[in-house]
């Protein structure tokens, strides 16, 4: 009898023992990151920031909000930019719209109006604009757009208000991976004493997220491709909208890549987690830690709160959500 309770005894203190455990935090339970990776988990419901909107003498019965920019102003208001296409714009139907919002967890923001068409005179293919998205450095927002062949930058002393970087030879286009193919989608960010300008190309029908690096936004390294292949795909749809950060807590960078989902007609994002911020990962899942559904999406935070933006489902507007990062 004595033996048997003894090892009853046994059973129990084991039993506590490991549901202590799970119920700890990886530092409690003696892990680190590098046991238990941070993830990004869509955190409750989404709300609508914003619809498709009244382009007046541009309106067409056809025409979709789809990829976008969301940032905060020096003033403190919350900037969306979005590509609108299929418009009565001509060319390739495309233009940029602007709302503004007091708060990120606003409703509805206000709709300011069509803020950027093409300049056909700067060499900017008509219709063709593509993917706004600004980020502040110092003084100075710095916004990258894609212009149907080449990454152009525009930039601004508050946020709202943008002046195109023109080059040497009265052209705004930077770079691309080869005219007709598509160069688009590009996000800037800084790490160290470099920015980090990340986009979409589809040389040969392919796609990858590439990368290229600057010191004075204006002289651009040759590019890298940084993420293409894997089970996210290859095609042109499986790799876009790429968005790039660093999350202190984590040590680590991570990617959202927009691609298509395997036999369905919708867009889901692959997060990607690399200590190395020019490697996600080519033709493997090796640095692959998530899929999230949603499309078109960028991630912004407010001190430690972070957002997830992304297109409504239908192509009708643009909606966020709360995302919190959990140890998987």
């Amino acid at each position: 009898m004595v033996r048997q309770n003894s090892v009853i005894a046994m059973l129990l203190a084991a039993v506590f023992v490991i549901a202590h455990l799970a119920c700890n935090t990886p530092e409690e339970a003696g892990e680190t990151a590098q046991d238990r990776v941070l993830v990004p988990e869509i955190d409750g419901d989404w709300w609508q920031v914003a619809g498709n909107p009244d382009l007046g003498e541009f309106n067409s019965d056809e025409q979709e909000p789809t990829a976008f920019g969301m940032w905060q102003a020096l003033d403190g208001t919350w900037q969306l930019w979005g590509c609108i296409r299929k418009t009565n714009v001509g060319g390739n139907t495309r233009l940029f719209f602007r709302w503004e919002g007091e708060k990120i967890t606003d409703t509805d923001w206000t709709p300011k109006g069509i803020v950027m068409v093409a300049d056909p005179d700067l060499g900017e293919t008509p219709g063709g604009l593509q993917s706004p998205h600004a980020t502040r450095f110092a003084n100075e927002h710095v916004l990258v757009y894609g212009d149907w062949e080449n990454i152009c930058l525009s930039r601004s002393s508050d946020g709202k208000s943008f002046d195109r970087q023109v080059g040497a030879e009265g052209k705004t286009g930077m770079f691309n991976e080869g005219l007709g193919n598509q160069t688009r989608d590009p996000m800037i960010t800084r790490f160290g004493d470099s920015y980090y300008l990340y986009y979409t190309a589809n040389p040969g029908g392919v796609g990858a997220i590439y990368a290229r690096t600057s010191t004075d936004l204006r002289s651009w390294s040759e590019s890298k491709i940084v993420s293409a292949g894997g089970s996210a795909g290859s095609d042109w749809l499986d790799a876009e909208v790429p968005v790039v950060l660093y999350l202190e807590k984590a040590e680590a960078f991570y990617l959202f890549r927009t691609h298509s989902l395997p036999d369905t007609e919708r867009m889901g994002t692959s997060v990607y987690r690399s200590t190395d911020p020019l490697d996600f990962g080519v033709n493997n899942d090796r640095h692959l830690v998530t899929t999230l559904p949603s499309e078109a999406t960028w991630i912004v935070n407010e001190g430690d709160d972070y957002y997830i933006a992304a297109v409504i489902p239908g192509l009708q507007g643009y909606r966020v959500s709360r995302l919190k990062w959990v140890y998987k």
